[in-house]
């Protein structure tokens, strides 16, 4: 997998972080979300590398990066924390400036460092999210249901974490298998990547604080945020799930273009084919809309 890209730990201040390097040209920087580690973008990554140089990043607490302790208030985890270790890993790799996609909770890191960071964020594309306060602020019972990870995973040690490790297979089957996504979109050497890594207590209990921290610390950032008027200055593209939560949730506030305004002046975006996970299922045409808006600042 992943021929023709660097692997190494890269020092980002507090923990390592393990990426994926390859190609020339603007940085890319391409971050995941749960369950999954960095492998999520194999099939778009190498796509995206005969125009940029990209990095496929692990999260802090997934994958081969490093899990650092906690803290009760769950600040190692949050957001604000997860965006700076990229910051900090792409000026190691020579960039003070780059763009960024981020899909799931890589989204959330995505968005956040926009906010934190915005000298650093040239472009940005978030990946089948809405900020997190207005997740929360829109939740019902659909979103309860459906989403089990936010309530579940949330929840105060140890209980998700002992029922995450004690069947790591349900947990993969059910993501992969669920949320709209086909089963065969994913390869069995991605699908071992990611039950490896819900094997590992450590990262199973970064995974868990870092759904606390989104919880408590980044909701709060988040409303303190849109309340100061603090907005995504960089151009934002925001694609989702055709059919998905995203494309049939929200239509009476307009849709996640509507929402995604309250946050940035310059938004686009669409609908894609596939489940939640459409960068695997669908990677030819999330290639084709993250080239085509990345190379319009080129």
């Amino acid at each position: 997998m992943f021929e023709g890209f660097e692997a190494s730990l890269v020092s980002a201040g507090e923990t390592p972080i393990f990426i994926r390097r390859a190609g020339h040209g603007p940085a890319l920087l391409l971050l995941h979300g749960f369950p999954q580690t960095h492998l999520m973008w194999e099939r778009v990554a190498a796509s995206l590398a005969r125009h940029f140089t990209v990095i496929c990043a692990d999260l802090r607490g997934y994958g081969a990066s490093g899990k650092p302790s906690s803290t009760p208030d769950h600040a190692g985890y949050a957001k604000t924390a997860l965006a700076l270790d990229m910051v900090r890993l792409m000026a190691d790799q020579g960039f003070s400036r780059f763009s960024i996609a981020g899909h799931d909770r890589g989204g959330r890191v995505a968005y956040r460092l926009a906010l934190d960071h915005p000298d650093c964020v040239e472009r940005l594309a978030a990946l089948d999210i809405i900020p997190t306060s207005e997740a929360f602020e829109r939740a019902d019972a659909r979103f309860a249901l459906s989403f089990w990870p936010w309530s579940l995973l949330a929840q105060p040690e140890p209980l998700p974490e002992r029922l995450l490790l004690e069947s790591p297979e349900a947990v993969i089957d059910d993501a992969l298998g669920g949320w709209g996504s086909d089963h065969g979109a994913f390869s069995s050497e991605v699908r071992a990547a990611y039950l490896d890594a819900l094997r590992d207590p450590r990262s199973v209990h970064a995974i868990c604080e870092e759904y606390r921290a989104a919880a408590t610390l980044d909701r709060a950032r988040d409303a303190a945020d849109l309340a100061a008027g603090r907005r995504i200055v960089s151009p934002l593209l925001v694609l989702w799930s055709a059919g998905g939560p995203l494309d049939t949730w929200y239509a009476d506030a307009g849709g996640p273009l509507a929402i995604w305004r309250r946050w940035a002046d310059d938004v686009s975006g669409r609908a894609l084919a596939g489940g939640h996970f459409f960068p695997e299922q669908n990677p030819v045409e999330t290639a084709a809309e993250l080239r085509s808006f990345f190379l319009a600042s080129a």
